[in-house]
């Protein structure tokens, strides 16, 4: 079987481009992952969401192992056959959402125990049975379990949860084994502290993975706090292993990521924002909803090919959206999705060019401008 390995053919400055091989297929770095939390990128068919650009998707352990279960998943032939996307994915560890969204949860040494969000059942999360969950669903890149506290949080709590992380993620080495053409990352902790991520930047790198995560970020602190760990946090981390940022983000907050040398992110913002009506254009936000598109006949962006743009007016969109149509959600998700891989491969090339400076600047300078004047 092929392996799971990573080279970069380009830099310019600390941004990076290059390649994660893997036997499902190659993903092309940097790379934008859509989230299908359970087994499905909202409103929106596989083959839809390959033809947007995307290489790889996100799958979500809590969520999955709930409903309809790994054993289930694993019966029917693992998460791509179950899903129809036979192209890499990665599945997150579950312990974020074990935070934010179960119930009288309990935590230890060994894990967490918690109550499902949707129906009261108790479950117990381990790094073992997370390496488990993730190997009966078949996903490409696994994530170590960890803890993920919410900022902002005082320096002790932060330190005693980043290495709770580090002993599970050595346990979580353990347990997920030898298994060739499958990928297992270790996550980086330690809150916006300088010598706390060196710390578990170390830890990691004792036990050895073959990718490397920043967690603990978007989780309340702010842009600006953001880009200050991003300063330093990704190099502290291997350089010839792809790095990877969990949940960012907005189109600002991945292109600040890729100039800090990040090279994997991912985010249910577009297909979410799709939903709610919230569209990325080069020129900024468009809110869809707004009565100043009921009678446009323009596109949504006059230079986009998704079909949105190039089949439909702001007029119908803002029509479809305002009357609950499902047709507006297909549509706006995959518009977000068309301009977060376009965005992607803008950078690829910049990157590749040696202009990604000015690259940025005309990225910015382009949503500075705002959206098209109402007609």
């Amino acid at each position: 079987m092929a392996v799971f390995s990573f080279r970069t053919d380009a830099q310019d400055g600390r941004a990076r481009r290059g390649v994660i091989s893997t036997p499902r297929g190659d993903i092309r770095t940097p790379a934008f992952m859509p989230v299908g939390t359970a087994a499905t990128v909202k409103a929106m068919l596989p083959g839809s969401v390959r033809e947007t650009g995307a290489d790889i998707l996100l799958g979500n352990t809590y969520h999955l192992m709930l409903r309809p279960t790994a054993e289930r998943i694993d019966r029917l032939g693992g998460l791509h056959k179950f899903m129809n996307w036979d192209r890499p994915i990665l599945t997150d560890s579950g312990g974020f959402q074990v935070m934010s969204l179960a119930d009288l949860r309990k935590l230890t040494e060994d894990g967490v125990t918690f109550k499902s969000h949707i129906d009261g059942s108790k479950h117990t999360l381990t790094p073992e049975r997370s390496m488990e969950i993730q190997r009966l669903l078949g996903s490409d890149i696994v994530m170590c379990f960890d803890e993920c506290p919410a900022l902002p949080a005082d320096r002790d709590a932060i330190a005693r949860s980043m290495r709770l992380s580090m002993r599970w993620a050595k346990r979580s080495k353990e347990a997920f084994g030898d298994r060739p053409g499958h990928a297992l990352f270790g996550i980086q902790q330690g809150g916006l502290e300088e010598d706390l991520r060196a710390e578990s930047a170390q830890a990691l790198r004792q036990i050895g993975f073959d990718g490397y995560a920043v967690g603990g970020l978007a989780v309340g602190e702010g842009q600006e706090a953001m880009f200050d760990c991003l300063d330093y946090a990704p190099e502290q981390l291997p350089q010839d292993k792809p790095r990877y940022l969990m949940g960012v983000g907005k189109p600002d907050d991945i292109v600040g990521a890729v100039a800090r040398g990040i090279d994997m992110m991912d985010c249910v913002l577009p297909s979410r924002s799709g939903r709610t009506g919230q569209v990325f254009t080069r020129r900024g936000v468009v809110n869809i909803k707004n009565a100043r598109h009921a009678d446009d006949p323009r596109p949504l962006d006059e230079t986009c090919t998704c079909p949105a743009c190039r089949s439909y007016s702001r007029a119908y969109l803002h029509h479809v959206f305002r009357a609950q149509e499902i047709i507006s959600s297909m549509l706006l998700t995959w518009h977000n999705l068309h301009y977060y891989q376009e965005l992607m491969a803008g950078m690829r090339a910049a990157i590749g060019q040696g202009t990604f400076v000015a690259w940025q600047k005309d990225f910015h300078d382009m949503r500075a401008q705002g959206d098209i004047d109402p007609l």
